[in-house]
């Protein structure tokens, strides 16, 4: 069974037995946790997914290190990852469950490259244009790319919206390659 199916399949099971326990917004910060603390060390990652390392070594480190920040619920469903050999697609999993809660409830995911800094009022407003155009609840995710000179690209799962100052030239300046543009 592929990687994906196999992350699909564990995190829509813990997702189940999280709504199924009342847990749901608990397990979705300890695997967030997780997430992020997989991100920033690539230690602890490489210890995770190594065939090397023993899954009861794996498990220790991990218990150590979230037994007193994440729920008895979401150590015991890594616990049971570990012990059936899938330790490998930990990540997967974790990022398959965020998703899958995310549909769920409605909630999509919204990353933003702007030219500068938006302030307040500009997010604000970049979140409910979105959240109208896909009928969703949107989380803004802003990042500073100045390649783009101005305007914005947003990219919502494998769709990208791209109102950047350097795509309209990008756009002007093959129309005027190709002829269609006169300036009379």
């Amino acid at each position: 069974m592929s990687d994906s199916k196999v992350a699909y399949r564990y995190a829509s099971s813990l997702l189940e037995t999280a709504m199924e326990k009342g847990i749901l917004e608990k397990v979705f910060k300890d695997i967030k946790l997780l997430i992020e603390s997989l991100d920033v060390s690539g230690e602890l990652r490489r210890t995770v997914e190594s065939p090397v390392i023993k899954p009861e070594l794996k498990y220790s480190v991990l218990k150590e290190i979230f037994s007193k920040k994440m729920n008895k619920e979401t150590l015991k469903f890594i616990h049971f990852v570990i012990d059936k050999n899938r330790e490998e697609v930990l990540y997967s999993i974790a990022e398959k469950f965020v998703d899958l809660r995310n549909g769920h409830l409605g909630i999509v995911e919204l990353d933003v490259k702007t030219a500068f800094k938006f302030d307040d009022d500009q997010k604000k407003s970049l979140i409910k244009k979105f959240e109208k155009i896909l009928k969703k609840t949107v989380n803004i995710h802003l990042e500073i790319d100045d390649s783009i000179i101005g305007g914005f690209v947003a990219q919502v799962g494998d769709t990208v919206y791209d109102a950047s100052l350097k795509h309209q030239l990008d756009l002007l300046k093959k129309e005027f390659g190709q002829g269609n543009i006169s300036l009379n």
